[in-house]
């Protein structure tokens, strides 16, 4: 397999050590080589730390939000290919390849399958992707240094992005890309302390939405 298939995944970490092993697995068994996992997280989530480095992860140390960890993450990295991961995700068998067959023409941005919201299910969203290095130094719609737009808390950074890569048509969706998205919303998880600001970031994060959209409407 050549350089031009390698694939780096892009995954922010957010106190929750017990997920980082399962993660690795899950890829492992659901991932063909070339590829490389980077575990971004808080300088301060040492327990993080220690799950990543015992699992044999490599590791990146970022304070900041989920976009301000995938952007560094884009800079200190090279590879064709990137997933904007997260740590509370299983990947099915056959994920790469089917995301790797939408890449053509004008598509940079592939989004993948997390059954359980349904915008995504129905081809509309996506809350994953797989993206073209090319695509990722075009930046967002007014910020050509960065993938994400960085005021997000969390909520809506995946809206704009989705959003901005549909006004470029460069967005793809994948059905049989299978990234199953385990979050408590879809009853997959137990809300925790990471989960649980979920309502109170949605609003904030719709308030920045509304305000920017005019950039790519």
């Amino acid at each position: 397999m050549d350089r031009v298939d390698a694939l780096v995944l892009l995954i922010p970490v957010l106190k929750r050590p017990q997920n980082v092993a399962p993660l690795l697995e899950s890829i492992a068994e659901a991932t063909p080589e070339p590829y490389r996992v980077l575990f971004i997280a808080d300088p301060d989530d040492l327990e993080e730390q220690v799950a990543v480095r015992e699992a044999g992860g490599e590791l990146l140390l970022c304070d900041g939000n989920y976009a301000e960890k995938i952007n560094l993450g884009v800079v200190a990295t090279d590879e064709p290919l990137i997933f904007l991961g997260a740590d509370d995700l299983k990947f099915h068998a056959g994920w790469l390849e089917a995301a790797k067959r939408k890449i053509k023409g004008t598509i940079g941005v592939v989004g993948t399958n997390d059954l359980g919201n349904a915008r995504v299910v129905k081809g509309l969203h996506s809350t994953h992707s797989l993206i073209t290095r090319e695509y990722a130094e075009r930046g967002t719609i007014d910020e050509p240094d960065k993938v994400l737009h960085e005021s997000y808390p969390h909520e809506f950074v995946d809206d704009e992005f989705i959003q901005t890569a549909k006004k470029r048509r460069a967005f793809a969706h994948a059905s049989t890309s299978v990234v199953e998205h385990l979050h408590p919303l879809w009853h997959k998880a137990e809300w925790d302390e990471v989960y649980s600001p979920h309502k109170q970031r949605m609003a904030i994060g719709r308030r920045i939405f509304n305000k920017r959209r005019q950039l790519w409407m």
